[in-house]
């Protein structure tokens, strides 16, 4: 089956992405409006993009029942976010920060997850996360009517001591228990189900394609 997406409607596009594009990581992002007020957001249209510079994107979709994202809003006011991953242990509180507020309700207090201030931006970043990334903007692109791309520059970088060996800089990834986002509705996966595949060298992979001795053509 195939589809042209320049004849399919914005919900069934939706679909179809957030159905095979997956897992994907969530980012609980944090900002502070222009008033103080402390917004948090998941996001699951997120991800790492590089690590020289260190940066990441988030992708803002506003539906046509929805008002502005306070994300966006408060990172065009003051152009700084933080990134926090979500472990198992704060699912549930991730999920009371994705209720549509109103803007002057503080996710964090709903959710009952704890403030941290940030070093390097006005953001705090949250206690109970393992891991918090710092970031600036970069880049901010406007996609249409609905959707937004904000590219940000990791400045700062927060991680559990209970998760990282800081002379070997080794990070205990499966410890950190974190969760993806899957297909549509309520649907999570988490990361302990693993399999390891090294890399082939090319050598290798050449020599393993050359008959083997005594062997016809």
């Amino acid at each position: 089956m195939e589809f042209d997406f320049s004849k399919l409607n914005r919900m069934d596009r939706s679909k179809l992405i957030i159905s095979t594009i997956v897992p994907r990581p969530i980012g609980l992002v944090t900002t502070v409006s222009s008033d103080g007020i402390i917004n948090a957001a998941p996001y699951s249209f997120f991800n790492g993009m590089s690590s020289d510079p260190p940066l990441v994107v988030l992708g803002l979709e506003r539906y046509d029942h929805a008002p502005n994202k306070d994300t966006g809003d408060n990172i065009a006011a003051n152009g700084e976010f933080v990134v926090n991953l979500v472990s198992e242990d704060i699912a549930e509180a991730m999920n009371v920060t994705a209720i549509t507020f109103p803007p002057e309700i503080d996710e964090l207090a709903e959710a009952g997850l704890t403030p941290v201030a940030s070093k390097m931006v006005a953001a705090p970043w949250i206690a109970e996360s393992p891991v918090a990334f710092e970031c600036v903007t970069t880049n901010t692109l406007d996609v249409g009517e609905r959707n937004q791309i904000i590219v940000g520059e990791v400045v700062n970088m927060h991680i559990d001591d209970a998760y990282i060996d800081t002379e070997k800089m080794y990070v205990d990834t499966p410890a950190l228990n974190l969760i993806g986002r899957m297909h549509g509705g309520g649907w999570y996966a988490r990361t302990t189900d693993l399999f390891e595949m090294n890399r082939t060298p090319l050598k290798k992979w050449q020599d393993s394609q050359k008959p083997a001795e005594g062997d016809t053509e």
